[in-house]
């Protein structure tokens, strides 16, 4: 019998989750000629969606997304490195 005990970090799979979500709308925002830190700085300023391109899904991913948390998140990473 295995008494090992396996845990999952839920924190750091949202993480994950969230740092995948902006690579992808980064690179849609790129790929489409737009510069993808003043467009995604926009979006979280003023939450308004236009600021994300609809290619390769990116406007509905970064929905998915809470605006708090993903401040958060940055903040977090930025003092962290």
């Amino acid at each position: 019998m295995d008494d090992r005990t396996i845990s999952f970090s839920i924190h750091k799979d949202k993480e994950m989750e969230v740092k995948n979500i902006l690579t992808t709308v980064y690179d849609a925002l790129r790929q489409k000629g737009y510069n993808p830190i003043n467009q995604i700085v926009g979006y979280i300023l003023s939450e308004d969606p236009t600021y994300i391109t609809t290619y390769n899904n990116a406007r509905s991913l970064i929905r998915k997304i809470d605006r708090d948390e993903l401040l958060q998140l940055l903040v977090k990473s930025y003092l962290s490195n």
